[in-house]
């Protein structure tokens, strides 16, 4: 009971803060031209990131009931061993991919225009470069079910006549518009459970 009046204004603070920097975002996105030009940014990893972690932010309270492990009946205990399981088998493998797809695509850049036939990839702010035909295939990869937490997680690997293998993850941006632009360079589409790279 102690600790409520502590997390309250913790909660307070948190939300007001999230209002802030939205509300920022909102106003500055009136007076900036639409980029073409696509990293892993906040807004795109709290996107991902939403209902992963709002899973926990929900079930992670009960579990700390685990902590009282000798104060619980065997009802209690199986309730919240199923909790656990819920909570942890939604959220733990999109949090995995995207640390993942973090570590792999934290210094890729991507440019992406088709109207204008751009494309190119950017590796430690150096241009890859590469021309669509020397693209050999395509790996699309994308999850099976579409209402899975880690279901907007996929991820293209370009697999170049010079032996490279470049990995566009779902952390630059929605790639389906660049697997639809990639589709004469020999897509190969996957379907997995989870999209590990």
């Amino acid at each position: 009971m102690k600790l409520l009046p502590f997390l309250r204004p913790l909660l307070e603070i948190s939300g007001a803060v999230l209002v802030i920097v939205f509300g920022l975002r909102l106003i500055t996105s009136f007076f900036t031209k639409a980029s073409r030009v696509y990293r892993p940014t906040f807004l795109r990893q709290f996107y991902l990131l939403f209902w992963p972690l709002l899973c926990l932010g929900v079930g992670l309270p009960f579990l700390a009931s685990f902590f009282l492990f000798g104060a619980l009946s065997t009802y209690e205990l199986v309730l919240l061993t199923a909790l656990a399981a819920v909570v942890l088998g939604f959220s733990v493998p999109a949090l995995l991919l995207h640390a993942q797809y973090y570590i792999r695509n934290l210094h890729t850049a991507l440019v992406f225009e088709p109207k204008k036939n751009v494309f190119e990839v950017y590796q430690n702010r150096q241009l890859v470069p590469f021309r669509q035909r020397d693209l050999l295939r395509v790996e699309w990869v994308t999850c099976v079910s579409p209402r899975l937490f880690w279901s907007n997680y996929n991820f293209l690997r370009l697999h170049l006549r010079d032996g490279r293998v470049l990995t566009l993850t779902a952390l630059l941006t929605n790639l389906e518009p660049v697997a639809d632009f990639l589709r004469n360079s020999n897509v190969e589409h996957q379907q997995r459970w989870l999209c590990f790279l």
